[in-house]
């Protein structure tokens, strides 16, 4: 079974980032909302929320941990203790705080470019420094440059931010490449934050490796930050959390101010819950339609936009499309929005090497995507 899109002038009534910011002559396929009704589960929980007005505060304790955790047993075959549990606000809220923890003023983290935006934004916030070592592009896909890391480490910085799996390239990174980054940092001293909030969107037949799951090294350098926001569509609701593997690690997070645990969203935590604990069917259509439209877009760019290159990552619902030969410049989106009326992410915006990409939002209906494609595609004959 696959999960069908809300049709178009639905879609339109909405008013987050992605259908507001742009009129309705515009296809919006940039920031990381999809086009899907909520799962039935959420639905039921939130709507009796708003019947008995449960809207307050969240309470000290929940069973969003416990859910969690069978969640990630399920799913991935990973065992984590409920005590280890922690939710915040958001994920980057969640990445700023523990940058904040484990490093001092003015130490340098390490990016991977092509990377989310906010890994380089988020350093105001945390008051570090960014150094970047990009990623690798192989004939097997986009890698870690692991050397580069222990060279970055060796040369001072004292954390990574990990993307995995890696917005924008939908790399889900192998357990032994993993494992080498662990032990590299631990050679190091250094910590490694791992944004895994794509994990739950890992297509049918590719494997997600937690990395905290990948051995003793891990366990002692490591934290993860995750969510059901963007599998489920619920970044408004504000729920997020951090995970640890060790009692140090895990008193670190304890330190945390509580006011990021109090900023967490009541509705977001109901809506994780039932996430967690009934929306693996929901989930795994939604996966089939993601493969479906991984699918379709490899298609429509072959057939319309003549010299764009697209590989298909292991997961999630976002594109990273190299347009360097279709001969709309160093910034495509910016031509793609004027011209062909279509909203995508800049490459630039991910990093150095995003120079000539665009990164595009597949998570919509198959409808919309061929229209989208179709109207690049007018402009690059044009």
């Amino acid at each position: 079974m696959m999960l069908d899109a809300l049709p178009l002038d639905e879609l339109r009534q909405r008013s987050s980032t992605k259908w507001a910011t742009h009129g309705d002559d515009v296809l919006p396929l940039f920031v990381a909302e999809t086009d899907f009704p909520l799962a039935a589960p959420i639905e039921r929980v939130l709507s009796e929320a708003l019947r008995i007005g449960d809207t307050g505060y969240v309470p000290p304790k929940t069973r969003y941990p416990d859910s969690f955790v069978s969640f990630a047993q399920r799913r991935w075959g990973w065992d984590v203790d409920p005590g280890r549990v922690r939710t915040t606000c958001d994920v980057m809220m969640g990445v700023a705080e523990l940058l904040r923890a484990v490093t001092k003023p003015g130490q340098k983290v390490v990016v991977t470019s092509p990377v989310y935006p906010p890994f380089f934004g988020v350093h105001e916030e945390s008051h570090t420094e960014y150094v970047d070592v990009p990623l690798l592009k192989t004939p097997g896909g986009w890698k870690l440059d692991l050397h580069g890391i222990d060279q970055a480490f060796a040369e001072g910085a004292v954390a990574l931010l990990l993307c995995n799996p890696h917005n924008p390239t939908g790399t889900a990174h192998d357990a032994a490449t993993l494992a080498e980054l662990a032990r590299i940092a631990a050679s190091h001293g250094a910590a490694v934050v791992s944004d895994e909030i794509h994990a739950p969107l890992t297509m049918p037949g590719r494997d997600f490796t937690p990395f905290l799951s990948t051995g003793t090294d891990a366990e002692k350098v490591g934290f993860a930050v995750l969510s059901a926001s963007k599998a489920f569509n619920l970044a408004g609701l504000k729920c997020a959390h951090i995970v640890t593997a060790s009692e140090e690690n895990a008193q670190i997070v304890q330190r945390i101010p509580v006011e990021v645990e109090w900023r967490t969203g009541l509705f977001g935590i109901k809506a994780g819950i039932a996430a967690f604990e009934e929306g693996d069917e929901w989930l795994d259509a939604l996966r089939e339609r993601l493969v479906s439209n991984q699918q379709l877009l490899v298609e429509l760019l072959a057939e319309h936009v003549p010299g764009a290159v697209y590989e298909p990552g292991d997961a999630g619902f976002l594109a990273w499309v190299d347009m360097r030969a279709t001969g709309l410049g160093d910034n495509p989106a910016a031509r793609i929005l004027e011209d062909a009326r279509v909203a995508v992410n800049p490459g630039l915006s991910f990093g150095a090497p995003g120079v000539g990409f665009i990164r595009i939002n597949y998570g919509t209906s198959p409808e919309i995507l061929t229209d989208a494609i179709e109207r690049i595609g007018v402009l690059i004959r044009a």
